[in-house]
């Protein structure tokens, strides 16, 4: 038995079918996995994403720790309540781990990690927070719920008081808050609109059942796994891992070469990728045969070369296979996949594929 959010036994009563995730037992589909990807593109859904871990990070010298850890430069942070998206390196420049850290104050910074990454990611920053004099804090009193979809702010805000929905509603992108004992933050990982909610464990199960009766729907991994990829989103372990590099995973937007004088951890071994280019890329794939892509598959470049999926689904969206691929940086606009025995013919985009419901690759159904 893995380790359980404050979610699990109403996951149970709602007949959700539990997997093993990152050592969580977690649900991955409540009836349609494809119900659920189209519940929150059409409406809304809300997930539990309450085995994320929130680290507090608090000292007079926050901020200068994590111009060290992160590749993305927290100085951008000014408002309290923005977020930034950015990357843990190690010294070989690899992703130790992506993260949100949200900026509360010159003293108080929030991050996210991921659930299968969090004890590494804990000793991790714990190891160079004390030379900086920072308490590291992990908040395991709190769930979170991501209520994302064109209808899942105003669903969400229907949780709260008056006042206090409004002053959700709002909320910039990428901005959170605390708002009525709990932290809004507008922000997720479906390509849509929509709000990720830290709450007290106790919050958890009755603002669940409430989104139910409001008609958000239930939904599990299997679905949110589909919609971050048609989102042109990375998944940790996938896309990037210790072995890569941010600027072959699609990520060297994350990364901040200036000022030259910040020395984030993993600098050195970037820079002859950042001024040279990386030998290698992340891209986007669209399958014009008939057949479903998978992680690992072997991508056959024209002329001569190789790359490997990363990520690959059925795009319920778009009703057709698409995924990431890591692939030589010269490759171009036409590859092919092997999938059982047969080369297939895929057609290279640049993600994502999919944004606030709509396709942004050109026609959505047929060869093309």
């Amino acid at each position: 038995m893995g380790r359980q959010t404050p979610l699990f036994k109403l996951h149970q009563e709602l007949g959700a079918r539990i997997v093993d995730f990152g050592g969580w037992d977690m649900p991955v589909q409540y009836s349609s996995q494809i119900g659920e990807h189209h519940a929150v593109r059409r409406a809304a859904g809300v997930f539990d994403v309450s085995h994320m871990c929130v680290v507090e990070l608090r000292g007079a010298r926050v901020r200068v720790l994590l111009q060290r850890l992160l590749a993305n430069d927290v100085a951008k942070l000014r408002t309290p309540g923005k977020a930034l998206y950015g990357c843990m390196l190690n010294e070989r420049g690899g992703v130790i781990d992506d993260t949100i850290v949200y900026y509360l104050s010159d003293s108080w910074f929030r991050a996210v990690v991921n659930a299968g990454t969090r004890d590494k990611d804990l000793a991790w920053i714990r190891r160079h927070a004390s030379a900086f004099g920072v308490e590291v804090t992990e908040r395991t009193d709190l769930a979170m719920l991501a209520i994302q979809g064109p209808e899942g702010r105003a669903k969400a805000a229907q949780l709260l008081a008056a006042a206090d929905a409004d002053a959700a509603l709002a909320l910039p992108t990428f901005v959170g808050r605390e708002i009525g004992g709990w932290f809004v933050a507008r922000t997720g990982y479906t390509g849509e609109d929509g709000f990720e909610i830290m709450m007290p464990a106790a919050d958890a199960v009755p603002a669940w059942r409430q989104l139910n009766s409001f008609g958000v729907a239930s939904c599990g991994l299997g679905a949110r796994d589909t919609l971050r990829l048609e989102a042109g989103m990375n998944l940790y372990g996938n896309d990037m891992d210790e072995g890569t590099q941010p600027f072959e995973s699609g990520l060297g937007w994350t990364v901040a070469m200036e000022p030259r004088e910040r020395a984030f951890i993993g600098r050195e071994a970037l820079e002859p990728i950042a001024r040279d280019g990386s030998p290698r890329k992340l891209v986007g794939l669209v399958l014009t045969d008939r057949g479903v892509l998978r992680s690992h598959q072997r991508v056959v470049i024209p002329g001569g070369g190789e790359g490997e999926i990363t990520s690959g689904t059925f795009s319920p969206t778009l009703e057709r296979s698409i995924a990431f691929a890591r692939v030589p940086a010269g490759t171009g606009a036409a590859v092919q996949v092997e999938v059982r025995g047969k080369l297939l013919n895929v057609r290279v985009v640049k993600p994502p594929f999919v944004r606030f419901g709509q396709s942004l690759i050109g026609s959505s159904k047929g060869p093309s």
